[in-house]
């Protein structure tokens, strides 16, 4: 039996869950497939089951690999650094990120991962001032310098990048920051 340690359980939800998405992108190659009616299409039914798929599916290999290495990274550090709330922070970013986009999202299909990045990034930056502890707070610095510029990203102005799966996934980031805040 292997012995699973603190970082070999970091890198491996993470990289689980990066595969899926590149699985579910050959799949769509493989078979000549377009998953992009499976986004979150606001008010519609089609689109409640899109919160589920809708950050699985990726519009083309480059958008699926950019998504992917920071995916890793925000998913590593949060899993290693917040590992007994983790799967709590993933679960609350994915569904209420995407709920929000459903409700208020422009009339089209957002699909990417995106929205989990700027809810990592967000949740590990708030995280480290909501905590005031020393680590987390370094942690939090790196995060703004590393990934700081994206933020851009959660205003309108970029054709074809959802902006509201952006924000609302900062937003509930920074909102499990503070709900964890004593965790």
């Amino acid at each position: 039996m292997i012995k699973k340690t603190k970082a070999s359980e970091s890198l491996l939800y993470p990289f689980l869950f990066v595969g899926l998405l590149w699985v579910i992108k050959g799949i769509e190659i493989f078979f000549i497939l377009d998953f992009s009616a499976f986004g979150i299409v606001p008010r519609t039914a089609i689109g409640l089951f899109g919160i589920i798929t809708g950050p699985l599916i990726h519009v083309s290999l480059v958008h699926l690999f950019s998504n992917s290495v920071p995916l890793l990274i925000l998913g590593i550090l949060t899993f290693n650094f917040y590992r007994n709330i983790a799967f709590e922070i993933f679960f609350w970013i994915y569904f209420v990120s995407g709920l929000c986009v459903w409700i208020v999202g422009d009339n089209a299909s957002h699909i990417g991962a995106s929205g989990l990045i700027y809810g990592f990034a967000s949740f590990i930056f708030f995280s480290g001032l909501f905590r005031a502890q020393f680590k987390a707070l370094v942690l939090a610095i790196v995060v703004a310098l590393v990934y700081g510029s994206i933020a851009g990203g959660m205003f309108p102005g970029q054709a074809g990048v959802s902006w509201q799966s952006h924000f609302y996934g900062a937003m509930a980031g920074g909102l499990c920051a503070y709900f964890y805040r004593k965790e």
